[in-house]
């Protein structure tokens, strides 16, 4: 996997589902050989990918290489990539994330530090137009100390296998994608487990690239639908009551993002739209 990044000494498992997008894809193995130890797992997950990507994982050395004839969606090709790891912790992130130097060591210290159980990087989304590592270098160095408690974000989490153990894998029942993190970390955080986002560690997001792809075939379209109301049947949640869950969340995001910029000039989610930075 590359050269250390310097001081992990945990047994760690990354896992990565992947359907199509290469390119993503490519980008992502790069920068996990350039910034993460060599005794880190990799366990890749291909959902039955027809654009070469299958092909390319045969040249890629060190890896554990799950290879579906069916696309299992998300939820499964995760949950089979849990099920084969023999780490600690256990990282599940999306293909289309590109990591800075030091993410992985920020991520076990601030979960050892914070003693939380799942944990996720401050994230920055959309185009890659700035310079990764002096960005991640700044924000990371400034916000080290920062944690928004309570929350773990889908693109990248960092799980102490005792949850998997506790309250099992994603719930299959969620088609392709969508809803199964948010069910996850629902389940995690009523069985008392202890979650967070810490400004110690960062990663770039482009931003649902496979979710785009697989959601604008005509039979698929109707998924997020569907796992939105699976979601609300299996949590017994009124429309009422999501729409107050719903006002909540954002006003929580919305004052954690105006404490952050106005103290750090960052915060823990960033996305680049229509030209320009919007801190959340």
């Amino acid at each position: 996997m590359g050269q250390p990044d310097g001081g992990i000494t945990a047994a760690v498992s990354i896992v990565i589902p992947l359907y199509n997008q290469l390119e993503y894809t490519r980008g992502c193995l790069d920068s996990l050989r350039r910034t993460s130890a060599a005794d880190v797992e990799l366990i890749l997950v291909d959902n039955a990918s027809s654009d070469g990507t299958a092909d390319y994982l045969q040249t890629v050395p060190d890896l554990v290489l799950i290879a579906n004839r069916e696309n299992r969606g998300f939820a499964g090709a995760c949950n089979q990539g849990i099920l084969a790891a023999s780490g600690e912790w256990i990282v599940v992130m999306n293909n289309d994330v590109i990591l800075s130097q030091g993410w992985l060591q920020g991520l076990l210290s601030a979960a050892g530090e914070r003693q939380l159980d799942m944990v996720s990087p401050a994230i920055r989304e959309g185009d890659l137009n700035y310079d990764l590592d002096p960005y991640a270098e700044e924000l990371t160095n400034r916000m080290k100390s920062v944690v928004r408690s309570g929350t773990v974000n889908g693109i990248c989490f960092m799980a102490h296998r005792r949850v998997f153990e506790t309250i099992g894998v994603f719930d299959e029942n969620f088609r392709i994608g969508q809803y199964e993190d948010k069910d996850l970390f629902l389940r995690a955080r009523r069985a008392g487990f202890r979650l967070g986002t810490v400004g110690a560690a960062f990663i770039h997001h482009f931003g649902s690239i496979t979710q785009k792809a697989v959601g604008a075939r005509r039979e698929t379209r109707d998924y997020a639908l569907a796992n939105k109301a699976y979601f609300s049947r299996k949590w017994h949640l009124p429309w009422w009551k999501r729409l107050s869950e719903r006002i909540w969340n954002r006003l929580k995001n919305r004052l954690h993002s105006l404490r952050e910029k106005r103290r750090y000039g960052h915060t823990l989610m960033e996305k680049w739209v229509d030209g320009q930075l919007r801190y959340d």
